[in-house]
């Protein structure tokens, strides 16, 4: 009884300093509207649920269409970008203000107490992380030396999707099959390692694997609510699952970092490069810092790009005209005889404009990773309070009628106009844009363009489709295979 009595009290306490301190922060700066459903103690928590970005989306709708608004959440408070512009001058003239990122209990006990490359403040670790990607990971020359496997997996993607249909259609369940091929796709690039497929790591392994990238997806994201509202993690067990989450990922990382070093010959993994690094420089090239860097591939890549891919194939077989003009521009400029090479891309243009439109409709993240102020500024003549979170919704701002014309629809066409990509987002804006943009660029373009090309597909339900082998696919099948 006396415990309950303690906590009744503390919260009385809370919600009266909390009421004193919020009327005076409006009195000190000029904020944006917010709605008006806050709560004692929680604010508009309450009102946050899947899909956000389409709630948050709703909420400036409530608010007149706002393209910026303010969310009391817990302890934190969260000004929501909806506009290409403000999120322009967000990420532009006060790009270093807000460089930053908050931190969540995911980052803090998954991602090696926030400080891999998404999460880590900003900062000179961050900047060397930023140039540890872009020289050794993401570099055109390092993403060039992959370009083997990566072909090599879309053509047992393509394999795997004509297995059963060379001579009629037959059904294809595409989101598991997205799903593994990207896991194989970016693993072999990490570790070397293929977990699915023919002649693949399958069995206990590839399941844990799966599990765990599950697992680390459900559990990742803008925070739980223990992050806003601390004292509930007396009351739920998000904490101590993941916990036992970031035991399970560090020893799958430091398994693949222990078998490459087990290895007599050094490969042309992404692990090898950053261990020889280790070699020059022990003292900064920890095996923390390494799981780090290969922790934040692994987690971006998967999903984001099997929702892409997803996206993709459902839209075209949602719209045969749109797909039939697309295999006419590729049996075109080339032909029956081969699979399409990356450098082949920017002579499909209008297979571009496809590519544009689904980044612009279903963008790899809908909303950006949120930054952190660390000194006030101005966005939208409104004050912008040092600590506040910035959330930018990129979902809706690829939405946004004022900049498109029938933003709902599905019309590649639009991009037919020189400069219209430039008003995409998809990978962020500023200085923590994605670093890992190009890779996902060329591998989206070069699979979407290859399975477009290899077979023929019509939609039966929602992430099922019919699929039938083009006669380019019996050339693959007596070609031989990477090993």
């Amino acid at each position: 009884m006396e415990y309950l009595l303690l906590i009744l009290s503390f919260l009385i306490f809370f919600i009266f300093s909390l009421k004193h301190l919020v009327g005076r922060w409006k009195c000190k700066f000029n904020l944006p509207p917010t709605p008006a459903w806050s709560l004692p103690v929680i604010g508009h928590l309450h009102l946050l649920k899947p899909p956000l970005h389409q709630i948050l989306h709703s909420l400036s709708q409530s608010l007149g269409g706002a393209p910026i608004f303010r969310l009391r959440l817990g302890n934190r408070v969260a000004f929501v970008v909806s506009s290409l512009s403000l999120a322009e001058e967000c990420f532009t003239k006060n790009d270093i203000a807000l460089a930053d990122r908050p931190k969540f209990t995911f980052g803090r006990l998954v991602e090696y107490n926030c400080t891999t490359m998404a999460t880590t403040s900003y900062g000179d670790h961050w900047r060397n992380l930023r140039r540890i990607g872009a020289i050794e990971i993401f570099s055109s020359h390092r993403l060039d030396s992959f370009l083997s496997i990566r072909k090599d997996e879309i053509r047992h993607l393509i394999l795997c999707l004509s297995k059963n249909s060379l001579h009629g259609f037959a059904k294809v369940e595409l989101r598991s099959l997205f799903g593994n091929f990207n896991i194989n796709n970016i693993l072999r690039m990490i570790a070397g390692k293929r977990f699915y497929g023919d002649e693949a790591e399958q069995g206990d392994e590839a399941k844990r694997v799966r599990q765990l990238l599950d697992e680390a997806v459900s559990s990742a994201g803008v925070g739980h609510a223990s992050d806003y509202v601390p004292f509930l993690r007396w009351f739920t067990s998000y904490e101590k699952g993941v916990k036992k989450l970031a035991v399970r990922v560090d020893e799958f990382l430091q398994g693949l970092l222990d078998d490459k070093r087990a290895q007599k010959e050094k490969g042309n993994t992404m692990i090898d490069h950053l261990l020889s690094l280790q070699e020059t420089e022990p003292d900064y090239y920890t095996d923390v810092t390494v799981k780090g860097l290969v922790v934040v591939m692994i987690f971006a890549g998967n999903v984001t790009l099997t929702r892409t891919l997803e996206w993709a194939m459902l839209n075209l077989l949602n719209h045969p005209e749109v797909l039939k003009k697309a295999k006419t521009e590729i049996d075109t400029k080339i032909g029956l005889d081969r699979l399409i090479d990356e450098p082949d891309a920017k002579n499909l243009p209008y297979l571009q404009c496809i590519i544009s439109e689904i980044f612009r409709l279903y963008p790899a993240a809908p909303l950006l990773a949120p930054h952190r102020a660390t000194e006030d500024c101005i966005i939208g003549g409104y004050d912008f309070p040092r600590g506040t979170t910035l959330i930018a919704n990129v979902w809706a701002i690829h939405r946004d009628p004022n900049i498109w014309k029938e933003p709902e629809k599905f019309k590649p066409e639009r991009f037919e106009r020189k400069g219209e990509d430039q008003t995409l987002m998809p990978f962020g804006m500023g200085r923590r844009a994605c670093p890992g943009s190009g890779l996902a660029q060329r591998r989206i373009g070069e699979e979407f363009v290859d399975i477009s090309e290899a077979t023929t597909m019509r939609p039966a339900t929602p992430l099922l489709a019919m699929c039938r082998a083009r006669p380019l696919v019996h050339k693959i099948l007596n070609a031989p295979f990477e090993t």
